[in-house]
Order: C-alpha cells, then structure tokens, then sequence
C-alpha cells in the first residue's frame, strides 16, 4: 500500500530512448520537426476541405475528420517526447499518465472506425454507385462520426480505470515514451489477468472488428474492379483506394502487432518502436499519401492561396 501510495502521488517517470544520452539533441529536433509536420499537414487539410465547397463530401468529410484526429493524436504524445529529450525529470504525474492514456485509447478506437467508415464510403461508391447519394448523405455520415466518439468516451472510461486502479507496487519506471497499458500492466504486483482479458476485448471491439470490415469492404470492392470492361476505369478505381489501403496497412499493421503479440521482458523495445508508427510516422504520412497530392486538394489550395 505504501509503493502504491508513493506512485499516486509522485507519479511516473516515462523511459523511452533514455538509455541513448549521445542521441538526445538528434531525438529532440527529429520529434520537433515531426510534429511540426503532422500539425501544418494536417491542418491543412481540415482547412481545405472546410473552406472549398468542392470538398463537401462524404470521402473529405470522413477525410477532415481523420485529419483531425492525427493532431489531437499526435498532440497528446509528441510535446512531452520533445520535452523529455532535454529534460533530466521524465516525470509524468499519476492523474497526468491517466489522462494520457485514456485520449490515447479513445482517439485510437475513434481513428479505427473513421477508416472503416471511409472503406464503407468507397465501397459504396464504386460497387453501388447510382445510390451513393442515398446512402452516405451528411447526416448518415455524421451520425457516424458522433457515434465513434461516443462509444469510444465510454468505453475506454471504464479501460482506464481498471488500470489506474490497480496498485503500482513494484517500479515507476515506465519503458515507454508515453503510458500505455501493456508498460503499466507490467508495473503492478497484483494478478494482471483481468485487466490483459480487457484489453483483448477492446482489441477485437475497436480494432479488430473494423479491420475485418475494411477487408470485407475491399474483397468486394476488388470483385467490382475486376467486372469492369475498360482498364481505365480499374485503375481509376483501384487509384481511389490505394491511399487508403496505405494508411490501414501503416496504422492497423502496426497497433494489432503491438497490442495482441504475447507479451514478454524483451519485447517492450519492439513495442516502442511500433508505437512510433502508429503514433507519429502515419499522422506524418497521411496528408501526404491521402491528400496532398490528391488532384482536388491542390485545386482547392490553390484557389484559397489566391492562384490559377
């Protein structure tokens, strides 16, 4: 009760690359410039398709609301990573590392279901074209979107929870760069059954579930593709996807390794280096390989910017 107690109150202290002291000004300025990417790329596409009434669809909508997500992501991790480069007190506090981890989970679940809705919206409109309209019209597609965030709020309010309450007995040393729960789970001396049983359940809720819809989406998707006549009109179509099919294979690839490998003393420097990717590098991707060299947003940045 006593160690439990002294982590309540003085908190944790996040590792990361630590042990590599020669590296921590290359570290800083790497993290520095990545968030300074993820926040002007992505910006801009909030702004772009907020702003041209070109974009006002159900793909930008879902796309802005995405763009949205990949700050607010980036924006929970990246500052205190930049920070802890130069800074000999790693220290996060209790309630701190409670609500890192709980807008963590929340917006990753939310991020899983924004790219499942985004397959559904191009599966709709390549294998049911003529009532696309019909189907993913604004409020169909907010309702989705308020949906994601809703049950994401009130799920991952009782996943948090159920770690925090736990008693931190042994170190407060967590091997992350931020607080996750499998890091944190390690840091109990009580039996972690239940909790690892939650986040597997959680797992095939948020993560899993919408994955397999993508890939149903997609098989079908690729069996509309290959009935068609003209092979400009498949590549066209398989072009429409491929972004997308980018950033799934980058974000999922990467958190379902993370999360549902068997665990182990020497597989947290593998988790670090995963978390990276689903953390940083695809925000920092995503204006890019969905967007910005997307024909439509350079018209419409353009237009804003005052040119031809």
């Amino acid at each position: 009760m006593v160690s439990g107690n002294y982590t309540t109150t003085s908190g944790f202290i996040l590792l990361g690359y630590s042990n590599l002291t020669n590296l921590q000004g290359l570290l800083f300025m790497v993290f520095l410039i990545i968030y300074m990417v993820i926040l002007i790329g992505n910006g801009v596409i909030v702004l772009v398709t907020v702003l041209d009434s070109a974009l006002h669809t159900p793909m930008y909508f879902f796309l802005r609301n995405l763009s949205f997500v990949e700050i607010c992501y980036a924006s929970i991790t990246l500052p205190k990573m930049v920070a802890n480069c130069l800074a000999e007190d790693r220290k996060i506090s209790f309630i701190g590392c409670a609500a890192q981890m709980y807008f963590l989970l929340l917006l990753g679940g939310t991020e899983c279901f924004l790219l499942a809705a985004m397959a559904f919206d191009r599966y709709i409109a390549i294998c049911n074209p003529l009532h696309y309209t019909l189907i993913v019209n604004h409020r169909v597609c907010a309702s989705v979107v308020a949906w994601s965030w809703l049950v994401n709020i009130l799920v991952h309010c009782g996943q948090t929870y159920l770690v925090f309450s736990l008693p931190f007995c042994e170190s407060h040393e967590i091997n992350h760069f931020f607080c996750d729960i499998p890091p944190l789970l390690e840091l109990s001396c009580v039996d972690t059954f239940r909790n690892k049983i939650a986040v597997f359940i959680a797992a095939l809720l948020f993560v899993i579930t919408p994955f397999f819809f993508i890939v149903i989406s997609y098989i079908k998707i690729v069996h509309t593709i290959m009935k068609m006549h003209s092979a400009q009109s498949r590549c066209k179509a398989f072009s429409t996807c491929s972004s997308h099919l980018t950033v799934v294979t980058l974000f999922y690839g990467s958190a379902m390794i993370a999360y549902l490998k068997p665990k182990s003393r020497g597989s947290m420097d593998t988790d670090k280096l995963l978390s990276l990717i689903y953390t940083i590098m695809t925000p920092m991707f995503n204006p890019f390989i969905y967007s910005l060299r997307n024909k439509e947003v350079k018209i419409a940045l353009r237009k804003i910017l005052g040119g031809k």
